[in-house]
């Protein structure tokens, strides 16, 4: 039995608007608009259509299926993660681990499709593309930009995963995350009964009165400036690259910031 051929809407030629029709950039953006207010189940190609005043042969003459819709999408999100040109190998993971994770919790529906659809667009290859550059630039060689690219991918997408997870369940529950996280303190405290030390470092979390979502900003912070860090160690030439941010607190990517005393992504 032979093998299923790979498919994509990036393998095929782009097919123009059609005389009075809708254009592909148009049915991608109103695909995004549902998407961020119903989530990946609510998707379909009649509901989609039924949103625009559209027809389904207005939809099928840009895309084969609603996977190959999902995918124009995906790229869509990518675009929002900022590419600096110029940067310093650092800035610019850093700029890139922030705005991706900003972008996926912007769009939590794209977490189940993150390793499911393949992530060849334009804005994906450029993205990683970018990241490349600058870690050849900082003096990797060989294999190990790949592992230095993939760590940066696999860090982020650890942590922005199921952080949007946990935002999801917090909205659907109609809390602020501070009310959530109380509320789950009876719980933690039945279930950790038998692990002192991880029920006390979750009593001084929730007794020292920060917001949750800025706590896990400075916890992501932590971990991509340690990460960096180690990478920083393990390439050629390292100590040699100073950033201009170092004035403090990380840049400012999707509309977050990590709080001004938390770790900088600068050496």
């Amino acid at each position: 039995m032979s093998a299923k051929p790979f498919t994509s809407v990036w393998t095929r030629e782009r097919k123009g608007r059609r005389e009075q029709g809708l254009s592909r950039d148009q049915i991608v953006r109103a695909a995004i608009e549902l998407l961020d207010a119903e989530g990946l189940d609510a998707l379909s190609m009649r509901k989609l259509g039924a949103r625009l005043g559209a027809g389904a042969t207005s939809l099928y003459w840009h895309v084969a299926n609603k996977d190959e819709l999902l995918e124009l999408a995906m790229d869509e999100v990518y675009r929002e993660v900022p590419t600096p040109v110029g940067a310093s190998w650092r800035e610019t993971a850093g700029a890139i681990a922030w705005g991706l994770r900003g972008a996926i919790l912007a769009h939590p529906w794209c977490v189940g499709l993150i390793g499911v659809l393949p992530g060849i667009g334009p804005n994906a290859l450029a993205m990683v593309d970018l990241l490349v550059k600058a870690c050849k630039k900082a003096g990797f060689q060989g294999i190990d930009i790949d592992f230095a690219v993939g760590a940066v991918s696999a860090y982020t997408l650890g942590s922005a995963v199921p952080e949007a997870a946990w935002r999801g369940m917090v909205n659907r529950a109609g809390d602020s995350p501070c009310e959530a996280q109380n509320e789950m303190m009876p719980t933690i405290e039945g279930l950790a009964a038998g692990h002192p030390d991880l029920l006390e470092r979750y009593k001084d979390y929730t007794a020292s009165g920060i917001d949750p979502l800025i706590a896990r900003q400075i916890a992501f912070d932590y971990g991509l400036v340690a990460l960096l860090d180690g990478l920083d160690a393990r390439r050629p030439g390292a100590g040699t690259e100073k950033s201009g941010t170092e004035a403090g607190g990380t840049a400012q990517v999707g509309g977050e910031r990590a709080a001004q005393d938390a770790p900088r992504t600068s050496s």
